[in-house]
Protein backbone atom coordinates (compact mmCIF):
# COMPACT_ATOMS: atom_id res chain seq x y z
CA UNK A 1 0.00 0.00 0.00
CA UNK A 2 1.50 3.52 -1.13
CA UNK A 3 2.48 5.74 2.05
CA UNK A 4 -0.13 8.76 1.33
CA UNK A 5 -3.02 6.02 0.93
CA UNK A 6 -2.15 4.42 4.56
CA UNK A 7 -2.06 8.11 5.34
CA UNK A 8 -5.37 9.26 4.15
CA UNK A 9 -7.67 6.47 5.63
CA UNK A 10 -5.35 6.76 8.82
CA UNK A 11 -6.70 10.34 8.70
CA UNK A 12 -10.10 9.89 7.54
CA UNK A 13 -10.68 7.77 10.50
CA UNK A 14 -9.18 9.99 13.27
CA UNK A 15 -11.36 13.21 11.58
CA UNK A 16 -14.91 11.27 11.70
CA UNK A 17 -14.25 10.16 14.96
CA UNK A 18 -13.16 13.61 16.23
CA UNK A 19 -16.77 14.57 14.39
CA UNK A 20 -18.60 12.30 16.72
CA UNK A 21 -17.16 12.77 19.94
CA UNK A 22 -17.76 16.58 19.79
CA UNK A 23 -21.29 16.26 18.97
CA UNK A 24 -21.28 13.73 22.04
CA UNK A 25 -20.04 16.50 23.95
CA UNK A 26 -22.56 19.07 23.58
CA UNK A 27 -25.48 16.88 23.62
CA UNK A 28 -24.11 15.71 26.66
CA UNK A 29 -22.97 18.80 28.25
CA UNK A 30 -26.37 20.46 27.33
CA UNK A 31 -28.68 17.50 29.61
CA UNK A 32 -26.04 17.78 32.67
CA UNK A 33 -26.35 21.79 32.94
CA UNK A 34 -30.34 20.77 33.39
CA UNK A 35 -30.00 18.51 36.00
CA UNK A 36 -27.40 20.78 38.19
CA UNK A 37 -28.37 23.47 40.54
CA UNK A 38 -27.37 26.70 38.68
CA UNK A 39 -25.51 28.23 41.21
CA UNK A 40 -23.03 25.46 40.23
CA UNK A 41 -20.55 27.59 38.00
CA UNK A 42 -19.86 24.67 35.80
CA UNK A 43 -20.86 26.27 32.28
CA UNK A 44 -19.75 25.68 28.98
CA UNK A 45 -15.76 26.70 29.25
CA UNK A 46 -14.93 22.52 30.20
CA UNK A 47 -15.89 21.62 26.61
CA UNK A 48 -13.13 24.85 25.46
CA UNK A 49 -10.56 23.27 27.92
CA UNK A 50 -11.17 19.37 26.56
CA UNK A 51 -10.90 20.25 22.80
CA UNK A 52 -7.40 21.79 23.81
CA UNK A 53 -8.06 25.36 21.92
CA UNK A 54 -8.64 27.74 25.07
CA UNK A 55 -6.38 30.25 24.33
CA UNK A 56 -7.75 30.37 20.88
CA UNK A 57 -11.36 30.51 21.62
CA UNK A 58 -10.57 33.75 24.04
CA UNK A 59 -8.99 35.90 21.23
CA UNK A 60 -12.28 35.35 19.03
CA UNK A 61 -14.72 35.66 21.47
CA UNK A 62 -15.86 37.34 24.35
CA UNK A 63 -17.10 34.98 27.05
CA UNK A 64 -17.41 31.32 26.76
CA UNK A 65 -21.63 31.52 26.48
CA UNK A 66 -23.60 28.58 25.25
CA UNK A 67 -24.28 30.73 22.42
CA UNK A 68 -20.67 31.11 21.52
CA UNK A 69 -18.71 27.72 22.33
CA UNK A 70 -21.23 25.52 20.08
CA UNK A 71 -20.36 27.98 17.35
CA UNK A 72 -16.99 28.03 18.17
CA UNK A 73 -17.32 23.72 18.41
CA UNK A 74 -19.41 22.91 15.50
CA UNK A 75 -19.31 25.50 12.67
CA UNK A 76 -16.11 28.03 13.19
CA UNK A 77 -13.66 27.06 10.63
CA UNK A 78 -11.10 28.95 12.48
CA UNK A 79 -11.22 26.23 15.32
CA UNK A 80 -9.13 23.07 13.50
CA UNK A 81 -11.06 20.70 15.63
CA UNK A 82 -14.50 22.03 15.05
CA UNK A 83 -16.77 19.89 14.10
CA UNK A 84 -17.59 20.82 10.66
CA UNK A 85 -13.99 20.75 9.63
CA UNK A 86 -13.53 17.62 11.27
CA UNK A 87 -16.45 16.21 8.30
CA UNK A 88 -14.57 18.06 5.63
CA UNK A 89 -11.28 16.94 6.23
CA UNK A 90 -12.43 13.43 6.33
CA UNK A 91 -14.40 13.38 3.33
CA UNK A 92 -11.18 15.43 1.40
CA UNK A 93 -9.31 12.30 2.72
CA UNK A 94 -12.21 9.77 1.31
CA UNK A 95 -12.72 11.55 -1.78
CA UNK A 96 -8.83 10.83 -2.16
CA UNK A 97 -9.04 7.29 -1.73
CA UNK A 98 -12.44 6.27 -3.46
CA UNK A 99 -10.69 3.37 -5.14
CA UNK A 100 -9.43 1.66 -1.78
CA UNK A 101 -12.76 2.63 0.49
CA UNK A 102 -16.22 1.12 -0.42
CA UNK A 103 -18.06 3.24 -2.54
CA UNK A 104 -20.72 3.40 -0.12
CA UNK A 105 -18.55 4.62 2.49
CA UNK A 106 -17.67 7.59 0.28
CA UNK A 107 -21.10 8.62 -0.43
CA UNK A 108 -22.02 8.24 3.44
CA UNK A 109 -19.36 11.12 4.09
CA UNK A 110 -19.76 13.18 1.26
CA UNK A 111 -23.11 13.25 1.93
CA UNK A 112 -22.84 13.41 5.77
CA UNK A 113 -20.79 16.72 5.04
CA UNK A 114 -22.87 18.62 2.69
CA UNK A 115 -25.87 17.68 4.56
CA UNK A 116 -24.20 19.26 7.79
CA UNK A 117 -23.32 22.22 6.10
CA UNK A 118 -26.53 22.67 4.62
CA UNK A 119 -28.58 22.46 8.34
CA UNK A 120 -25.90 24.53 9.90
CA UNK A 121 -28.68 27.05 10.80
CA UNK A 122 -30.66 24.25 12.51
CA UNK A 123 -28.04 22.81 14.67
CA UNK A 124 -27.24 25.85 15.93
CA UNK A 125 -30.22 26.79 17.30
CA UNK A 126 -30.72 25.59 20.73
CA UNK A 127 -33.85 23.85 20.46
CA UNK A 128 -32.90 22.24 17.26
CA UNK A 129 -29.33 21.50 18.37
CA UNK A 130 -29.80 18.18 19.98
CA UNK A 131 -31.45 16.56 16.96
CA UNK A 132 -28.92 18.19 14.35
CA UNK A 133 -26.15 16.58 16.89
CA UNK A 134 -28.03 13.18 17.14
CA UNK A 135 -28.25 12.91 13.48
CA UNK A 136 -24.66 13.34 12.95
CA UNK A 137 -24.02 10.91 15.58
CA UNK A 138 -25.32 8.26 13.87
CA UNK A 139 -24.46 8.79 10.44
CA UNK A 140 -20.81 8.40 11.57
CA UNK A 141 -21.44 5.14 13.50
CA UNK A 142 -23.34 3.88 10.22
CA UNK A 143 -20.30 4.95 8.54
CA UNK A 144 -18.10 3.15 10.92
CA UNK A 145 -20.22 -0.28 10.79
CA UNK A 146 -20.12 0.16 7.13
CA UNK A 147 -16.59 0.62 6.54
CA UNK A 148 -16.19 -2.54 9.47
CA UNK A 149 -18.67 -5.18 7.13
CA UNK A 150 -17.07 -4.24 3.51
CA UNK A 151 -13.80 -3.52 3.83
CA UNK A 152 -11.17 -6.13 3.18
CA UNK A 153 -8.73 -7.02 6.26
CA UNK A 154 -5.48 -5.84 4.96
CA UNK A 155 -2.92 -2.79 5.53
CA UNK A 156 -5.88 -0.55 4.79
CA UNK A 157 -8.49 -1.64 7.35
CA UNK A 158 -5.84 -1.64 10.08
CA UNK A 159 -4.56 1.93 9.67
CA UNK A 160 -7.99 2.56 9.69
CA UNK A 161 -8.25 0.86 13.14
CA UNK A 162 -5.35 2.78 14.19
CA UNK A 163 -6.19 6.11 13.53
CA UNK A 164 -9.86 5.56 15.20
CA UNK A 165 -8.51 4.51 18.44
CA UNK A 166 -5.62 6.56 18.51
CA UNK A 167 -8.16 9.19 18.83
CA UNK A 168 -10.73 7.44 20.79
CA UNK A 169 -7.87 6.92 23.87
CA UNK A 170 -6.99 11.12 23.17
CA UNK A 171 -10.63 12.20 23.82
CA UNK A 172 -11.34 9.63 26.75
CA UNK A 173 -7.91 10.83 28.49
CA UNK A 174 -9.01 14.44 27.61
CA UNK A 175 -12.62 14.42 29.00
CA UNK A 176 -11.08 12.87 32.48
CA UNK A 177 -8.73 14.96 33.08
CA UNK A 178 -10.89 18.01 32.45
CA UNK A 179 -14.17 16.82 33.81
CA UNK A 180 -11.82 15.84 37.43
CA UNK A 181 -10.70 19.25 37.47
CA UNK A 182 -14.16 21.10 37.01
CA UNK A 183 -16.21 18.87 38.05
CA UNK A 184 -14.90 17.23 41.27
CA UNK A 185 -16.92 18.81 43.86
CA UNK A 186 -14.84 20.66 46.50
CA UNK A 187 -17.16 22.76 48.48
CA UNK A 188 -19.74 23.31 49.96
CA UNK A 189 -20.82 20.31 51.14
CA UNK A 190 -23.94 20.24 50.04
CA UNK A 191 -22.98 19.68 46.32
CA UNK A 192 -21.74 16.61 47.13
CA UNK A 193 -25.07 14.78 46.19
CA UNK A 194 -24.57 16.33 42.68
CA UNK A 195 -21.67 14.06 42.40
CA UNK A 196 -22.91 10.68 40.47
CA UNK A 197 -24.79 13.14 38.02
CA UNK A 198 -21.74 14.65 37.02
CA UNK A 199 -19.90 11.30 36.29
CA UNK A 200 -22.53 10.12 34.90
CA UNK A 201 -21.86 12.66 32.44
CA UNK A 202 -18.88 11.67 31.71
CA UNK A 203 -19.78 8.59 31.45
CA UNK A 204 -22.75 9.36 28.86
CA UNK A 205 -20.08 11.49 26.51
CA UNK A 206 -18.19 8.09 25.93
CA UNK A 207 -21.11 5.93 25.52
CA UNK A 208 -19.98 4.09 28.54
CA UNK A 209 -22.98 4.70 31.50
CA UNK A 210 -24.24 1.27 30.54
CA UNK A 211 -21.41 -0.46 30.41
CA UNK A 212 -20.09 0.68 33.47
CA UNK A 213 -22.95 -0.78 35.24
CA UNK A 214 -22.65 -3.94 34.08
CA UNK A 215 -18.79 -4.05 34.91
CA UNK A 216 -19.11 -2.32 38.50
CA UNK A 217 -22.84 -2.50 39.98
CA UNK A 218 -22.21 0.10 42.49
CA UNK A 219 -22.48 3.89 42.80
CA UNK A 220 -21.25 5.82 40.07
CA UNK A 221 -18.19 7.19 42.28
CA UNK A 222 -15.25 9.42 41.16
CA UNK A 223 -12.29 6.31 41.15
CA UNK A 224 -14.79 4.08 39.62
CA UNK A 225 -15.30 5.87 36.84
CA UNK A 226 -11.79 7.42 36.37
CA UNK A 227 -10.61 3.29 36.52
CA UNK A 228 -13.38 2.60 34.96
CA UNK A 229 -12.25 4.67 31.68
CA UNK A 230 -8.89 4.35 31.78
CA UNK A 231 -7.96 1.11 32.81
CA UNK A 232 -10.89 -1.69 31.79
CA UNK A 233 -10.01 -4.02 28.97
CA UNK A 234 -13.16 -4.82 27.27
CA UNK A 235 -15.16 -1.47 26.56
CA UNK A 236 -14.42 -0.39 23.46
CA UNK A 237 -13.66 3.45 24.33
CA UNK A 238 -11.34 2.85 27.68
CA UNK A 239 -7.55 4.08 27.07
CA UNK A 240 -6.57 0.57 27.69
CA UNK A 241 -8.11 -0.84 25.20
CA UNK A 242 -8.11 1.67 22.02
CA UNK A 243 -4.36 1.19 22.51
CA UNK A 244 -4.06 -2.46 22.68
CA UNK A 245 -6.64 -2.28 19.80
CA UNK A 246 -3.40 -0.19 17.93
CA UNK A 247 -1.37 -2.96 18.89
CA UNK A 248 -3.11 -5.12 17.12
CA UNK A 249 -3.42 -3.38 13.89
CA UNK A 250 0.22 -3.09 14.16
CA UNK A 251 0.78 -6.99 14.29
CA UNK A 252 1.00 -8.21 10.44
CA UNK A 253 2.75 -4.04 9.70
CA UNK A 254 6.28 -4.02 8.49
CA UNK A 255 8.68 -1.76 10.50
CA UNK A 256 6.70 -1.91 14.00
CA UNK A 257 9.24 -2.79 16.08
CA UNK A 258 9.55 0.97 17.75
CA UNK A 259 5.52 1.44 17.53
CA UNK A 260 5.12 -1.78 19.50
CA UNK A 261 7.94 -0.82 22.52
CA UNK A 262 6.35 2.87 23.03
CA UNK A 263 2.82 0.67 23.26
CA UNK A 264 3.90 -1.91 25.44
CA UNK A 265 5.62 0.77 27.94
CA UNK A 266 2.63 2.41 27.84
CA UNK A 267 0.31 -0.51 28.47
CA UNK A 268 2.63 -1.48 31.27
CA UNK A 269 2.24 2.11 32.93
CA UNK A 270 -1.39 2.31 32.94
CA UNK A 271 -2.19 -1.30 33.80
CA UNK A 272 0.47 -0.45 37.14
CA UNK A 273 -1.17 2.55 37.80
CA UNK A 274 -2.96 3.34 41.28
CA UNK A 275 -5.67 5.22 39.66
CA UNK A 276 -7.90 5.44 43.24
CA UNK A 277 -4.96 6.35 45.38
CA UNK A 278 -4.15 9.86 43.00
CA UNK A 279 -5.77 13.22 44.16
CA UNK A 280 -6.36 16.08 41.69
CA UNK A 281 -3.77 16.94 40.85
CA UNK A 282 -1.61 13.64 40.87
CA UNK A 283 -4.15 12.96 38.38
CA UNK A 284 -3.87 15.71 35.96
CA UNK A 285 -0.02 15.31 35.81
CA UNK A 286 -0.53 11.32 35.09
CA UNK A 287 -2.92 12.17 32.31
CA UNK A 288 -0.74 14.77 31.02
CA UNK A 289 1.86 11.52 30.54
CA UNK A 290 -0.54 9.48 28.82
CA UNK A 291 -1.04 12.25 26.01
CA UNK A 292 2.52 12.67 25.50
CA UNK A 293 2.94 9.07 24.76
CA UNK A 294 -0.07 9.34 22.63
CA UNK A 295 1.30 12.20 20.68
CA UNK A 296 4.78 10.14 20.28
CA UNK A 297 3.12 6.88 19.18
CA UNK A 298 1.07 9.11 16.48
CA UNK A 299 4.53 10.64 15.82
CA UNK A 300 6.31 7.11 15.41
CA UNK A 301 3.34 5.93 12.93
CA UNK A 302 3.41 9.27 11.05
CA UNK A 303 7.35 8.56 10.50
CA UNK A 304 7.52 5.22 9.98
CA UNK A 305 4.52 4.81 7.38
CA UNK A 306 3.87 8.62 6.17
CA UNK A 307 6.66 10.53 5.85
CA UNK A 308 8.59 9.73 2.42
Amino acid sequence: MLSRVAERIYWMARYLERAENTARLINVNAHLLLDLPKKLPLGWRPLIDISGYGKLFDDLYPEPSERNVTRFLVADNRNPSSLLLSLNNARDNARAIRDIIPREGWEVINALYLDTKASLPMGLAQKRRFEFLHAIIGRVEQMTGLLAGTMLRNAGYNFLRMGRNLERADMTTRIVDVRSESLLPQEPEELLPFENIQWMSVLQSLSGYQSYSQKIQGPVRRRNVVRFLLQDPEFPRTFLYCVGQVKQCLRDLPHKRDAVKLIDRTLRSIRRARLEEMDKDGLHKYIDKLQLRLARLDGVITGTYFAL
